[in-house]
């Protein structure tokens, strides 16, 4: 068998979602939830009150030593030595002519211990990138996805649920912070991270250590009308929030500056891979940039999608796009010509052959209210 052949990977916990009825796909090279009762349900559940999702498929790479934090600097867009340990911030490795190789979220853990969280398919690109950017600093670079587990509660309920289960007070853990302690009796690494638009909570756990996680989860879970949510419903979550996806909406033909994305790359920062070129398409400006857009007619935009002016020429395409099941509209993200990306601006979608009106939105299609 090819490495192209090869059969999907398994997270630790794929008997329960089977048990539980999911239907399974095929995903970065894993086997993974797609859905369980459905996608739209699902996504209301974390909107209204909690979700549980198995995020094992992303990849955990280890950053340590004495010159972790320069090494990460060089290598990265974020100046992750100035990141205080416990906390996280999300960032990117770009290419050296400023294209994204992968959108990550970096947990200082210690002062010479990293955690970089990868998307799965890019994981192995990650590791190696970073292995070779941090030649000759006194730096260690691990990949180590084959250790964890990564389970997540997300919705309004997420700490109400998991506070009993935690050896620490939740109210101490803020946003985009990580600590190590216990949840359901078992060693963790507890950030409240999400890719949502909800509260919520990523838990880091050993394999070995998921099921009971996730039971003791489930169980608290069930009792506030929530429930497992899978791909699908993450998808039309981060979608409202308006949470980019890599290889959809980023990619190494695209950089943080066009996809409105300027305040990761820390340009006071020193020198780091990408620098250069992003400094150069900032003086002269940027070409395209990425818009969200909300459909005024009957037509669900979808990735590849042509994207129109209003005089009928093709400008872009869809590069992401569905049914906004909260804010109830059709929504969508696509690049566009710099000139013609102003909010409130009119776009056309090619919904297979139909010419759909669109509008450009500013900002999230959804927020949730601050509790």
């Amino acid at each position: 068998m090819s490495m192209s052949e090869a059969a999907p990977r398994a997270t630790p916990l794929r008997a329960v979602h089977e048990g539980l009825g999911a239907t399974m796909t095929a995903f970065a090279g894993w086997l993974m939830p797609l859905r369980y009762a459905g996608e739209i349900s699902e996504h209301q559940a974390v909107r209204n009150a909690a979700g549980l999702f198995d995020l094992s498929h992303m990849g955990e790479i280890a950053v340590t030593g004495p010159q972790a934090p320069a090494a990460l600097d060089y290598a990265l867009v974020g100046r992750l030595s100035a990141l205080a340990p416990g906390r996280a911030r999300y960032t990117m490795i770009c290419a050296p002519d400023g294209g994204i190789l992968d959108d990550l979220i970096v947990y200082r853990l210690a002062e010479a211990e990293y955690l970089v969280v990868a998307n799965a398919a890019n994981t192995a690109t990650v590791a190696a990138a970073l292995h070779d950017r941090a030649a000759g600093h006194d730096a260690q670079v691990r990949d180590q996805t084959a250790e964890y587990a990564l389970i997540a509660i997300q919705g309004p309920h997420a700490a109400r649920i998991l506070a009993p289960l935690a050896d620490i007070d939740l109210d101490g853990v803020k946003y985009y912070s990580g600590y190590r302690c216990s949840v359901a009796g078992q060693p963790v690494l507890l950030a409240r991270t999400g890719y949502t638009g909800e509260d919520g909570f990523e838990v880091f756990c050993a394999g070995q250590d998921a099921l009971p996680v996730w039971d003791a989860l489930l169980e608290a879970t069930d009792t506030t009308a929530g429930g497992p949510a899978g791909l699908g419903a993450r998808d039309t979550l981060r979608l409202e929030a308006r949470l980019y996806l890599y290889g959809n909406d980023l990619s190494d033909e695209t950089t943080p500056l066009e996809a409105g994305l300027d305040w990761v790359v820390r340009f006071a920062a020193g020198d780091f891979i990408g620098k250069e070129a992003l400094l150069r398409q900032r003086e002269s400006g940027v070409t395209r940039r990425l818009v969200g857009f909300v459909m005024h007619g009957r037509g669900i935009p979808r990735h590849g999608y042509g994207l129109h002016a209003p005089s009928g020429e093709k400008i872009g395409e869809v590069t992401s796009g569905g049914v906004g099941p909260t804010v109830g509209e059709n929504i969508g993200l696509g690049y566009v010509p710099a000139a013609l990306a102003a909010p409130g601006g009119s776009l056309v979608v090619d919904c297979r052959g139909k010419m759909i009106e669109a509008k450009i939105h500013k900002g999230p299609f959804y927020r949730r209210t601050a509790s």
